[in-house]
């Protein structure tokens, strides 16, 4: 059954047949864009890739490390948030690359050999303190003959795989990093007690060195003192040994006389008047030597007294010791020699009558005695000699520790003065370390987790797609279809009549007679597309009811510009409606296109019907009718330009 509409460009009807093959063909194509294009990873298991895996694992703190094998099974184990996985093929290169060259894998994932390395360097840096930290890398090859969106989706897949591994490594590092800081800072505080003992210590210190310079003062006020007085003990043990020597020597003289005087009694016979005044001097110069003698044991004993505690150290001391030992043996001997002499002096009167033996005897044993003195005075004298070379010596050793105990108050001084700086500035380090160990963050083992677990992984979204087609691509889809549904329209029909000259309707009936079937096409191709989305994305009721609505709208406006297109430009506004449709497409795929091209898809009739497709509003709508008001009109004046000729294109005509 052939219908009353002009087929464009021939003289052959229109049938029925023709207007549902115009009317279903945007519903098929967007049909068949729409259940290829819509959720394509519900689908994965359709794809083959393979796992080269050539890791060669590690060994940290003597743990097996094949972080090659862990990424190869999470590929092959999936998402739990997809349902639907790639079908993956453990393999080696050879395989692979046959497979690839024979379209058997759609991607070969390779893992190096260093993988495992370098995934753990980082961790390891941290650990050991130094160290050049490498990123892990996979290659992800694919054919060269490959489809358009499988190097995305295997792309994707692997991106998404190592992103979480390297998430897991970042966790894991980010905890110990974290245990660390509670470590460092439990250390830190330990140093701190430490330092604050060490104060604590040193102020002490400082305080008993700052009692030295007074006591060692003290010690030089001593020493000084002591040497004065040993060089004054020297010199009254020089005199002491300068008596001693006279004396020694008159006890000498003595005894030399006694016993001349006894040989020559005994020789003679007779008193001499010379025995008398000889008696007489030998009584003064005994009473004299007594008298020394006991003059020396006191001074003796007075120094002795001030050697108590230092009898058997001192060498002055065990010196006075030993002279002391000697005087009782040396008064005896003074005390016989004056009781001889005293004897000698008071017999005298009697010696005349007395045996000249006797007499003789008294006066050699008296010289004997005053001989033995002698020796005892000399020995004094050479004791007293040495005790006093020893005082001497005492007295220089004194002023040697009176000068250094001088020295040793200096340096004590010092030495207070920087102990207590010790102590200062090692107080001063241990409020610095507490406060660093307060100031450092602490963490149980749960608090490291969890924090590592978001520092590994600060940011994540609430994105629920799963497909690499974003919820616009019906949309566009859609409007495509439908545009080029407007196009095919007028690709079988006329734009106006044929008659359009001779016709006597206005020109605003003619374009509506030639746009009412289009329009009435348009429709049913935008109700046609809605149903078929319907059964792919399952819109709500008021949602659907809305998406029809637009699509409805945009076929009959598409169908008015594609009208006037042809209309003004005939063939070529064909061709121009095609073009518009490849800008529809390349505009609504991805926001990267160049600008100047963007500005020209925002001006075509598609972006309303784009907009109003997405989320049906007002504005789009409005603007599709506007699109296809000023299209009608557009059409209108053609048809009327068209209406007029010259009287030679009319007898031409003839």
């Amino acid at each position: 059954m052939t219908l009353s509409i002009e087929r464009a460009r021939s003289r052959k009807p229109i049938t029925w047949l023709t207007i549902l093959g115009i009317l279903l063909l945007p519903a098929a194509v967007g049909g068949i864009l729409v259940a290829a294009l819509q959720n394509p990873t519900e689908r994965l298991d359709t794809m083959t890739a393979a796992i080269v895996n050539l890791d060669e694992p590690v060994t940290i703190d003597d743990q097996y490390t094949p972080l090659g094998r862990q990424l190869a099974s999470g590929l092959v184990e999936g998402s739990d948030e997809l349902d639907s996985n790639l079908s993956w093929v453990i393999s080696n290169e050879e395989d692979a690359a046959e497979g690839l060259a024979d379209g058997s894998y759609q991607a070969v994932i390779t893992i190096p050999a260093e993988f495992s390395a370098a995934a753990t360097s980082s961790g390891q840096a941290i650990s050991d303190g130094g160290g050049t930290a490498e990123q892990a890398t996979i290659e992800v090859t694919t054919p060269d003959d490959g489809l358009v969106a499988d190097d995305l989706i295997t792309q994707q897949i692997a991106s998404v795989a190592t992103s979480t591994m390297g998430t897991m490594l970042s966790e894991a590092t980010m905890e110990n990093v974290l245990v660390g800081f509670t470590t460092i800072g439990d250390q830190i505080g330990e140093a701190a007690t430490g330092a604050q003992e060490l104060a604590t210590g040193a102020r002490s210190a400082a305080d008993g060195a700052a009692a030295l310079p007074d006591g060692a003062t003290k010690l030089a006020d001593g020493a000084s003192q002591l040497g004065t007085g040993a060089s004054e003990l020297a010199g009254g043990l020089g005199t002491i040994a300068t008596g001693t020597q006279d004396a020694a020597n008159g006890a000498s003289a003595l005894g030399s006389g006694l016993t001349s005087g006894a040989a020559a009694l005994e020789q003679n016979g007779l008193v001499p008047a010379e025995l008398f005044t000889a008696a007489n001097g030998a009584q003064q110069a005994t009473a004299g030597v007594k008298s020394g003698v006991d003059d020396l044991t006191t001074g003796l004993n007075a120094l002795l007294a001030a050697c108590v505690g230092r009898e058997t150290t001192d060498p002055v001391c065990v010196g006075l010791a030993e002279m002391a030992a000697g005087m009782p043996q040396l008064q005896e001997g003074a005390n016989g020699a004056a009781q001889a002499a005293a004897g000698t002096a008071s017999g005298l009167g009697a010696f005349n009558t007395e045996a000249s033996a006797t007499i003789a005897g008294q006066l050699r044993t008296a010289g004997d005695g005053a001989l033995s003195l002698a020796d005892g005075l000399y020995q004094l004298a050479d004791g007293t000699d040495q005790s006093a070379a020893g005082a001497n010596s005492l007295s220089t050793g004194a002023v040697a520790l009176s000068d250094g105990a001088t020295q040793l108050s200096d340096g004590a001084a010092e030495l207070a003065t920087g102990v207590d700086k010790l102590a200062t500035g090692t107080g001063d380090l241990a409020g610095g370390l507490k406060t660093a160990s307060e100031s450092l963050p602490s963490f149980d083992d749960q608090e490291s987790s969890s924090l590592a677990s978001v520092i590994a992984d600060p940011v994540s979204s609430n994105s629920s797609m799963n497909t690499i087609f974003g919820p616009t691509a019906i949309p566009l889809l859609a409007a495509v279809v439908l545009w080029f549904g407007g196009l095919a329209s007028f690709i079988v029909m006329r734009a106006h009549t044929a008659r359009t000259l001779t016709s006597r309707r206005s020109s605003a009936g003619l374009a509506l007679r030639a746009f009412a079937p289009a329009a009435a096409i348009g429709a049913g191709q935008g109700l046609l597309v809605a149903l078929i989305v319907q059964f792919v994305a399952s819109y709500d009721a008021a949602a659907w009811w809305a998406f029809a609505g637009t699509a409805v709208v945009a076929g009959i406006a598409f169908a008015a510009v594609n009208q006037a297109l042809v209309a003004l430009f005939g063939g070529i506004g064909r061709w121009v409606s095609a073009l518009i449709g490849v800008v529809a497409v390349a505009t609504g795929l991805i926001s990267t296109v160049p600008g100047w091209l963007a500005s020209i898809g925002q001006a075509l009739p598609t972006a309303p019907a784009f907009t109003g497709l997405i989320a049906a509003n007002g504005s789009a709508l409005a603007s599709l009718v506007v699109w296809g008001v000023l299209s009608l009109i557009a059409t209108t004046l053609i048809v009327a330009v068209r209406r007029t000729t010259s009287a030679k294109a009319v007898l031409a005509g003839a």
